[in-house]
């Protein structure tokens, strides 16, 4: 993705699409409370509400060692980072995005004992910028901390969304999968161009791929091929052993690109 612009104006055909992957581990609500009566967000203590905003306003500018003050030294992810890869990761991506901004809310808390485990919805916005070669970014971002001592010891995905665009009129891209299927099952996803594209080309690719810790580093080249039709359809089998995957489409026009990366759930 570091070369976006450079592609659109020498109409390259290959790039890779690993930052709208990275984005999976910026969900950054947390707490640290003791046991309370109720589990709902409208009787959450004050202070459980004014962390998640510090946490929200150290993430907006790009302090990592702030933020990662709230992650155990044993912390574990569901996606397979630890503590040391995940803090790589964000100073990778907030060197590359610096104007991103977390918005986080509540959904839901409980106690387990001496842990509290809190649900959330974060939603990242990043505006176009220099260092990230002009591209666009807006994540919404459903996990589930579980805190320990005043520090996460495991967050896991729920699900996610990522649209990155990029150019004067990026398309506008009716994108369609579902949340979950079951292992073995058939399923479909279409990326369909909203727009008349008028005179111009289409250039696109999907990309299914488990999702690995290793992908958030590593990203995976996509080659764009040109679409006869107004978008990109395709039919999917989940794999036959639980887990998530990242499905991507990536569409490109004559003066802008737009790229879409969902989670899918695969369950028993």
């Amino acid at each position: 993705m570091t070369n976006i612009i450079a592609l659109l104006l020498k109409r390259q055909h290959n790039f890779s699409a690993g930052i709208g992957l990275i984005v999976s581990l910026l969900t950054l609500g947390v707490t640290s409370m003791q046991s309370a009566q109720a589990n709902t967000p409208n009787n959450a203590p004050a202070d459980l509400k004014n962390l998640l905003t510090e946490i929200d306003t150290s993430a907006s500018a790009g302090d990592v060692n702030k933020v990662m003050q709230f992650y155990s030294p044993n912390f574990v992810h569901g996606d397979g980072l630890n503590r040391q890869t995940l803090q790589q990761s964000l100073t990778a991506l907030w060197k590359q995005y610096p104007k991103l901004r977390y918005s986080t809310q509540l959904q839901s808390w409980k106690s387990e004992g001496n842990t509290i485990v809190a649900e959330t919805v974060t939603k990242i916005t990043g505006l176009p910028s220099a260092n990230a070669n002009n591209l666009a970014l807006n994540a919404t971002i459903t996990s589930r901390q579980r805190i320990t001592d005043a520090k996460i010891v495991r967050q896991d995905i729920l699900s996610e969304r990522t649209l990155i665009t990029s150019g004067n009129q990026p398309p506008q891209v009716d994108f369609q999968l579902p949340q979950q299927v079951k292992v073995g099952q058939q399923y479909s996803f279409d990326a369909i161009v909203k727009e008349p594209l008028g005179d111009d080309f289409l250039l696109g690719s999907a990309l299914e791929e488990s999702v690995q810790a290793n992908k958030y580093l590593n990203p995976t080249p996509v080659d764009l091929q040109p679409l006869t039709s107004g978008g990109i359809f395709k039919t999917g089998r989940a794999p036959s052993i639980p887990g998530n995957q990242w499905i991507s489409a990536v569409i490109l026009r004559g003066n802008g690109i737009t790229m879409i990366t969902q989670r899918l759930q695969v369950v028993k």
